[in-house]
């Protein structure tokens, strides 16, 4: 028999850390775009917010995304 890795299993790492850096860049560009329109305390509510959002969103590829090992059918006796 052949043994494949399941469905999107290595793809999912690479998916979830590209989702990661996209929201990283938005966090720090929003940052430096609030600079001096808003408080510290609310730039940092909005990047804790979005870096929030990256975190759940990497976990939730890498959870869905790397799939379970099936398990092992029984075979018949003939």
């Amino acid at each position: 028999m052949i043994d494949l890795a399941p469905y999107g299993g290595g793809m999912a790492v690479f998916v979830a850390a590209t989702f990661f850096l996209i929201f990283l860049a938005v966090a720090f560009i929003a940052f430096k775009m609030l600079k001096k329109t808003v408080k510290m305390a609310f730039r940092m509510f909005i990047v804790a917010v979005i870096l929030a959002i990256a975190v759940a969103g990497t976990i939730a590829f890498l959870a869905l995304g790397s799939g379970t090992p099936e398990k092992p059918r029984p075979t018949r006796k003939s």
